[in-house]
């Protein structure tokens, strides 16, 4: 039965769908396809229920003798409850994170939902409105939550209960910014954690993917985005002591 080696588990916003093509490129590594739906084995209770044998089979079945296999499911982030039940069938299993400076990741997050039509609200409004949306959502929109922009920034928060679970050395935390600062570098240190051959230059040509549509939403205010930082200073300090010197927290 082949399980996954490794998964890619969020965040939303900030970069997972760019990781998934980019380790698509290596020929030393099988990612369950295709990308979307993604997998939410863990995550989908009817899902789970079926078994790691139909998940194996459903994800993994062609994959070659000597590639190491791995999943996207971007959600998996945000549930306690996927931690707990990865830890208990895959224990050795290693994590991506990649994380976006979280104000930035609110507002690409509202232009998604803009752009899928579940969002009218002004980026103001909808701040505001988050926690009451969030109490009343729709059970078919509790895995896309469309109107979650400061909660699933809150990495520290979301993170806690993997590092409690897993050992430190198997989860890698990533910028999403060093997709455009340093895709190469960004790539090899991927590589190099998964134990595949680093191939830098499968980064080449990547570009953006999967981008949110800007086109009719005004720009949020500039003392918007700073009370949103503001609000996001002290989880950013926590979420530094939690994952440690390597990952540059924004400034």
């Amino acid at each position: 039965m082949r399980l996954p080696d490794f998964l890619i588990a969020g965040a939303p916003r900030s970069g997972t769908t760019w990781l998934y093509h980019l380790l698509a490129r290596h020929p030393g590594v099988h990612m369950a396809s295709p990308p979307r739906p993604e997998p939410k084995f863990f995550l989908a209770d009817d899902l789970y229920a079926r078994g790691l044998d139909w998940y194996s089979r459903t994800w993994f079945e062609s994959a070659s003798a000597g590639a190491i296999c791995g999943e996207k499911s971007t959600n998996y982030l945000e549930s306690a409850a996927a931690a707990r039940r990865i830890a208990r069938d895959l224990p050795a299993v290693k994590l991506v994170f990649i994380l976006r400076e979280p104000a930035e990741r609110a507002w690409s997050n509202y232009l998604w939902s803009r752009m899928n039509g579940m969002e009218s609200e002004t980026f103001e409004q909808a701040l505001a409105l988050e926690e009451s949306r969030e109490r009343n959502l729709a059970p078919e929109r509790r895995f896309s939550r469309p109107h979650a922009y400061v909660s699933r920034g809150l990495y520290a928060d979301l993170l806690q209960p993997w590092f409690e679970l897993f050992e430190r050395h198997n989860i890698l935390c990533l910028r999403c910014e060093d997709l455009a600062l340093q895709p190469r570098q960004l790539a090899e240190r991927l590589h190099r954690f998964l134990g595949v051959p680093p191939r830098p230059n499968d980064a080449d040509g990547l570009g953006v993917i999967n981008p949110a549509d800007r086109e009719g939403a005004q720009q949020p205010a500039a003392e918007t985005l700073g009370l949103l930082r503001a609000r996001y200073a002290e989880p950013n300090r926590r979420l530094a002591r939690l994952v440690g010197p390597d990952f540059d927290i924004w400034s």
